[in-house]
Formats: structure tokens, sequence, C-alpha cells
């Protein structure tokens, strides 16, 4: 009776451990979680998620196009000589890291792409970089074509 007794102990004892080292991990990892979403994501992470207020539509955009922003065409190459708007500047996303010294810090920055996505990842590259004066063109260079504002198409 006493071994049985005795292995009984231990078994409760191993649970009892099993449970703490168990719950010691998951608190660990959730801090680590919370910590990661709180700061923001990396450098070439996509799709960042960031405040809905950096996006602005094609009328705003537009607006400040009238008033001399820096638009930032974050498309490859290829893309951006079919079709950009007039005076934008090309530095596509996979070189923004690299090339960041070549954009304004002193005026609105509006960063596009095709359809909004690549460029809400460049403005979270430019937000973290340090950059203050960056919105993204909600919907991308469709929906400015969709609001029928000016394009330029081929290289200048």
């Amino acid at each position: 009776m006493v071994g049985k007794h005795q292995k009984q102990m231990h078994h409760k004892r191993s649970l009892i451990w099993l449970w703490v080292v168990l719950g010691t991990l998951l608190v660990v990892v959730g801090g680590i979680l919370l910590h990661n979403s709180r700061s923001g994501p990396s450098v070439g992470i996509s799709p960042p998620l960031m405040d809905s207020s950096v996006e602005i539509s094609p009328a705003q955009a537009y607006e400040k196009y009238e008033h001399g922003a820096f638009f930032l065409d974050v498309r490859s190459q290829d893309e951006w000589n079919q079709f950009h708007i007039k005076g934008s500047t090309l530095i596509p996303l996979d070189a923004l890291p690299n090339r960041l010294t070549e954009l304004p810090k002193d005026i609105d920055i509006i960063v596009v792409c095709l359809s909004g996505h690549r460029s809400l990842s460049g403005t979270a590259i430019l937000q973290q970089a340090g950059f203050k004066r960056i919105s993204c063109l909600n919907g991308g260079l469709q929906a400015w074509i969709d609001a029928n504002y000016p394009i330029e198409k081929g290289t200048p």
C-alpha cells in the first residue's frame, strides 16, 4: 500500500509541475505576442496593420496633388512605364528602405500603387523611418483613374 500511495503522490506532483510549466510558457508566449503587436510592423512585413486615418480618398489626394504634394509610386518600373500620375516619383517598394534619403521630409508625401496594398506597406516603411506627413491613396491608381484624375502614359 505504501508503494501505491507514493506513486500517486509522485504522479500528482508531476501533474502540478506540468501545469506550472505550461502556465508559465503560456504567459511568456502571450507577453511576446502582446509586445510584438504593440511595437508595429518591421520593415518589409506586409500587409501592415495601420491606422486607417493615414489613408486618403482620391479626391483628398487630388487636392494635395494640386497643392504640390510629393507623389511616391511604389510599383515596379514596368508598371510605372505603362501609366502613372504626372510628376510622381518611382521608388519600387523593395528598394524603398534603401532610398529614404531621396524623399522630402518637409512636404506631404502621398504613397500610391495600383490597388492600395503595396502603398500601405510603403507608408508603414516611411512611418517607421520617422516620416510624419505621409498618406496612402485608398484604392490606389485604380481609384484615381475611376475618379477621372489625370494620368500620364509611358515614360515622361
